[in-house]
């Protein structure tokens, strides 16, 4: 993989850099976990004494490093990432929609957000059966504004309401405000796993036609970073 590609794709898709999570499947279940070194002699004598990796303390997270992420990029792997940093901002905000009418309630979400002048960006999602609106930031900016901020104007949108609960929006990344003391917050898989994309999904869509673009490197060149001046003039009016 070209050098500029993976900057380019490293500049935008920033989360924690201590830790990142891999997709497992095994039968029907799935589920994503994060990625520890350790030493395989010192857990084996741990399992023989009825211990489990849970259980197991002489472990430590793996950094998320770029061989991870062209393997993300091959298709030979799922990458998540934790955008809650530590210091409790992010660089970026998404807003997950899965339900039967996720097409609709993305388009309502981008529409407000244009009109706020926040640029927002589709991704369907790896099942193909829901979308991802992602919204880039200059700065890493505190979670619980960036989340104010989203949920005021997905009320506006009425995608969601007190008084309706069947709305397609699922959840922010990130779910909170700041992190607990042992939690690292919610994750999500980053986009343009090849073995997705080959199926015209985890890749950037045209909210109007639903294709992909035929590009996706080139589309991600002309994404813009709303400015942290402009994010906070609009939590100041919430």
């Amino acid at each position: 993989m070209r050098d500029e590609r993976l900057n380019l794709y490293k500049s935008l898709f920033k989360g924690r850099e201590d830790v990142f999570a891999i997709r497992w499947e095994k039968g029907s279940k799935s589920s994503y976990m994060p990625v520890y070194s350790f030493d395989p002699h010192r857990y084996r004598l741990h399992q023989m004494k009825g211990g489990t990796f849970q259980t197991f303390t002489d472990k430590k997270y793996q950094p998320l490093t770029d061989h991870h992420l062209i393997k993300h990029l091959k298709g030979e792997q799922v990458v998540g990432i934790y955008p809650l940093l530590q210091n409790n901002t992010s660089w970026l905000i998404v807003a997950d929609f899965d339900e039967a009418d996720w097409i609709e309630e993305c388009r309502k979400f981008i529409k407000i957000c244009e009109e706020h002048d926040i640029p927002a960006y589709l991704e369907r999602s790896r099942s193909g059966r829901g979308g991802h609106v992602w919204i880039f930031f200059e700065e890493a900016y505190e979670v619980f504004r960036s989340r104010k901020v989203i949920m005021a104007l997905l009320q506006k949108a009425g995608i969601i309401s007190v008084f309706d609960k069947n709305s397609s929006f699922d959840r922010l990344f990130p779910n909170q405000d700041y992190l607990s003391k042992k939690g690292l917050g919610n994750l999500i898989a980053l986009p343009l796993n090849q073995s997705s994309l080959s199926n015209g999904n985890s890749c950037f869509i045209d909210p109007v036609t639903l294709l992909p673009f035929d590009d996706q490197w080139a589309f991600l060149q002309t994404i813009n970073r709303v400015s942290i001046s402009h994010l906070n003039n609009i939590y100041k009016a919430q």
